[in-house]
């Protein structure tokens, strides 16, 4: 029987505020803000800077690390305290990081920064997820998260397009002026427009070894480790498309930065629009059987992408098999987020950290990967997309064969 305090999974629960949903889904969208926006201005950056691709790369990764870490220490720190101080003092960090990041000197101290950056922006990801945990439950919480993509989905579209765009008048410090900007504007509408949602009887207050519980009943729910892997590595081959697809387009198939920003953001078009068929079939045919349906999809497109590049079919074979992989994204991510957070709402923050950290360290980790043979090939980032999403539904297959279809 459901208390007082719990979030409701139905859809008779009073109508959430849009402004919470904007708010949330801006919040979200740090990690797409953060990365996508500056991916067209990786090849200046390194010319600019007199690097090598893979140490420009370290600055995707950096950004990655932070924002994995930062999800450990804000996640559980937002069972504690409540929602709304760490979200305050994160969004804060980060503008001040971005300001730095404009006047960075050398690749070493962008690297540096973009950790920082990360880390403060973790704070964003991790307290949308336990908002939407603290409102919602069940089919109704996937519902809200795919609510929630159609907003930040709406980042991946315009932020390469927008950084691209911003090359043509300025260099690549203009896009942290950008992100200056992105971070002080959501602190004002958090300040303004988002109240508390954890109320002070749920909080945790039995400190660290509280905490240290709840990480090891995360990890020892099978469930919940089954989910988070599944749509982490989903989410891992989108990272690997990130981080290798700037090289790839523009210096292995000769687009302009411009046309790479409108290929970018066609891609996370796809992502927009998986997400609203999800929300729309979810009550129906359940989020268990959405996230699968999104696992073949995007293993359809991996392989297809595979087999495109090591034929030599160029950009009229590699780019439907991108679309389709990116579009995966959208079926299987909300899920599985709903999914695995569905039986820890007294412990969301720390269950919202957790599902981050598996996300962000997978992606830190392949990123630079899809550039270790140079800029010159499509392999890499083929092989290493291809080889998640075949993990992704092995992984689903072995750990998550006998739970119910939620």
């Amino acid at each position: 029987m459901r208390t007082a305090t719990e979030p409701a999974d139905t859809a008779t629960v009073a109508r959430i505020p849009v402004r919470y949903i904007l708010i949330l889904g801006g919040l979200s969208a740090f990690a797409p803000l953060s990365i996508d926006m500056y991916l067209p201005a990786l090849p200046a950056l390194t010319h600019e800077l007199r690097t090598s691709a893979s140490a420009a790369q370290l600055s995707l990764t950096a950004c990655l690390v932070g924002l994995a870490a930062g999800q450990l220490l804000a996640g559980p720190v937002s069972d504690v305290l409540g929602r709304r101080r760490p979200l305050l003092v994160g969004l804060a960090c980060y503008t001040v990081a971005s300001v730095l990041c404009v006047f960075a000197p050398s690749v070493w101290a962008l690297v540096a920064l973009r950790l920082v950056q990360g880390l403060a922006g973790a704070a964003g990801i991790v307290v949308s997820r336990a908002v939407v945990r603290d409102l919602r439950s069940g089919t109704a919480a996937a519902k809200l998260f795919a609510a929630l993509m159609l907003v930040n989905g709406v980042a991946p579209v315009l932020a390469p397009t927008l950084g691209a765009q911003l090359l043509r008048f300025t260099s690549w410090r203009g896009v942290f002026v950008v992100l200056t900007v992105i971070g002080a504007g959501l602190l004002v509408a958090v300040v303004v427009g988002l109240p508390e949602t954890l109320a002070p009887e749920r909080r945790h207050t039995g400190g660290l070894a509280d905490t240290g519980r709840s990480f090891r009943t995360l990890v020892g729910d099978r469930g919940f480790v089954g989910y988070a892997l599944t749509g982490g590595l989903v989410f891992a081959a989108m990272f690997a498309y990130i981080s290798g697809s700037s090289f790839v387009l523009q210096d292995v198939y000769g687009l302009s930065a411009q046309t790479f920003g409108i290929v970018f953001g066609v891609n996370a078009v796809g992502i927009v629009a998986a997400s609203q068929v999800s929300a729309r079939l979810v009550d129906r045919v359940g989020p268990a059987a959405l996230m699968r349906t999104g696992q073949v999809t995007a293993l359809v497109g991996g392989l297809a992408l595979l087999a495109a590049v090591l034929l030599g079919a160029g950009l009229p074979g590699v780019l439907p098999a991108l679309f389709v992989v990116v579009a995966s994204v959208g079926l299987v991510s909300p899920n599985a987020m709903a999914l695995a957070l569905a039986r820890h709402g007294r412990i969301a923050g720390t269950a919202s950290a957790v599902l981050g950290v598996l996300q962000y360290v997978v992606g830190a980790a392949i990123a630079p990967l899809v550039g270790v043979a140079g800029t010159r090939t499509a392999v890499p980032m083929a092989v290493v997309i291809a080889a998640l999403v075949v993990g992704s539904v092995l992984l689903s297959a072995a750990l998550l064969r006998n739970r119910p279809a939620a």
